[in-house]
């Protein structure tokens, strides 16, 4: 992990976001991007009519300075910080900025309670967790230190949810978390101990992943189970495979789990599948 970007309207809940970047970034030697989106009229992307540019320049000169505000905070030293303003919807200067600068992880904050559609750059978070191509990190609260020692990774352990089960293994290795792979048994998709213990162990074969435990909970939705093995483990980080299109979790029978980030009282991160 080299390059973190986190995009950020100057909001509480983005600075939180940005202190978790700084000390994974600290921590193992990274870059950090920050973007700023203006969606801005079509005048500044191009076209000849210049009637909207004196309040366009106005936001753009704004952003500027909070950002220099910004990047004087002590918490960045010695961090090496990139800043740039983007002029198109929050998620598509978010993938750009991706491919562009080769990005490993995205950062971004949320309101806690407002829901996972109300979150600090609005309905567009959900959309930049469905169509990121790298690992999207949410964070909600404000952390005085990131201390994550037990990791909980829900997948449906199938052959596509691999690639995303590998890079959450890398992540808990950056964090320094034990992993607790977990398979929730519901009563649409129940499984016998046996049959979801198999199922397991096949998947994490070769994979690398012995400091993993492999865990079964029961519950009647994957949502509620993943929430309340959490608590049981008292872990610090929920993370699950997203499927570009279908929202968060392809297990969710392709429904988005709103409830799921809504409730999640810590931070959640997303592995889209390849």
């Amino acid at each position: 992990m080299k390059r973190i970007l986190v995009p950020t309207d100057f909001s509480e809940q983005a600075e939180n976001a940005l202190k978790v970047a700084a000390e994974i970034a600290r921590k193992n030697n990274c870059e950090i991007y920050l973007e700023h989106s203006l969606d801005m009229p079509s005048q500044i992307r191009g076209v000849q009519n210049t009637s909207g540019m004196p309040e366009s320049l106005y936001f753009i000169k704004l952003a500027e300075k909070k950002f220099e505000e910004l990047m004087k905070k002590d918490y960045l030293l010695p961090i090496e910080v990139h800043n740039a303003i983007g002029h198109n919807e929050i998620y598509n200067d978010i993938n750009q900025a991706v491919e562009e600068k080769n990005i490993d992880l995205v950062v971004m904050g949320s309101h806690g309670a407002s829901g996972f559609k109300e979150l600090f750059i609005g309905s567009n978070t959900e959309k930049v967790v469905r169509t990121s191509k790298v690992p999207v990190l949410v964070i909600k609260n404000d952390h005085a230190k990131l201390d994550i020692k037990d990791f909980v990774f829900a997948t449906d352990f199938s052959e596509k949810s691999r690639w995303s089960f590998n890079e959450g293994l890398k992540f808990a290795k950056v964090v320094g978390a034990k992993m607790h792979l977990l398979y929730v048994n519901t009563p649409a998709g129940f499984k016998s101990t046996e049959d979801a213990t198999e199922m397991m162990e096949n998947f994490v074969q070769g994979m690398g992943a012995d400091n993993c435990t492999l865990n079964i909970h029961n519950a009647f939705s994957v949502e509620k189970g993943i929430l309340q093995f959490t608590k049981y483990k008292n872990a610090q980080l929920i993370g699950m495979s997203t499927h570009g299109r279908k929202g968060l979790s392809h297990f969710f029978n392709g429904s988005i789990s709103e409830d799921l980030v809504n409730h999640a009282n810590m931070p959640v991160i997303t592995f889209r599948i390849q």
